[in-house]
């Protein structure tokens, strides 16, 4: 798969990603759509059928994929796998990280509540705070920087979760831990503190690892609504104007903040 059908993968299936990509300088976007595309890929394998031994199979063949790579292979399937083990070996992407978002996704699969908040918060660190994490490394942010972003990327992966709260539960899964309003509330408003104490913090992350983050630049909004009125996960109008979307990502990714 070529970088422009890798974007165009992404464009298709996570347009905040692409906008926020299509912002970065162009070796940034080389190294974030190959990654951007796998966790697409990944994330519809695990609602490919409703029977679950297939959808398990199709997880696991990623699980292999990525042990291929890491033993210098060079395996067949989707287009994507290519630029993806390009930018894994360029950067010497930790694979346990990508491994572990193929294993979050069993959670689609099935149709198991979380056990508790922190259960649930796995879950977000695994899939939105191990893709941001990844992104980050691939553009050059140093290790004293993983707390600050994952901070931000639970914050942008819950804002992504609670949007998703009336799809998912449309096909029978239990997304929150707590549905009463005051949980939900309380929850956004986690949310908000760590976006707020990353960007705080933002001086240890490298200035070239900003488009990383850039990809959860609406989160905070969503979650400020989130935590005024809790009402609106549940009926599913958490959202932005199209104008406040745009707006707002040009404003910071001129600024080069998150």
């Amino acid at each position: 798969m070529t970088l422009n059908a890798c974007a165009e993968l992404v464009e298709r299936g996570d347009p905040d990603r692409f906008l926020a990509t299509m912002a970065a300088p162009p070796e940034a976007q080389a190294r974030l759509f190959p990654l951007y595309a796998f966790n697409l890929e990944v994330a519809r394998a695990a609602w490919a059928s409703a029977e679950p031994m297939i959808a398990e199979m199709r997880l696991q063949f990623w699980r292999d994929v990525i042990e291929e790579i890491g033993q210098g292979g060079q395996p067949q399937g989707p287009e994507v796998i290519a630029p993806l083990a390009a930018v894994i070996r360029d950067c010497n992407l930790p694979l346990p990280l990508l491994d572990a978002m193929i294993e979050a996704r069993r959670w689609d699969i099935y149709r198991e509540p979380f056990a508790d908040q922190a259960a649930l918060e796995d879950h977000l660190q695994a899939t939105a705070g191990n893709l941001m994490w990844l992104s980050a490394q691939a553009l050059g942010a140093g290790p004293k920087a993983e707390p600050v972003v994952r901070d931000f990327a639970f914050g942008a992966g819950l804002a992504n979760w609670l949007v998703a709260v009336p799809e998912l539960e449309s096909r029978g899964r239990f997304p929150l831990v707590d549905g009463r309003p005051d949980a939900v509330a309380a929850l956004a408003r986690d949310g908000v503190g760590r976006i707020d104490a990353a960007r705080q913090r933002r001086g240890v992350v490298a200035g070239s690892a900003a488009p990383a983050l850039l990809a959860g630049w609406r989160a905070r909004a969503l979650l400020a609504q989130a935590a005024q009125d809790p009402g609106r996960v549940a009926d599913g109008t958490l959202v932005q104007s199209e104008f406040a979307r745009r707006g707002s990502l040009l404003l910071r990714a001129a600024a080069g903040r998150w």
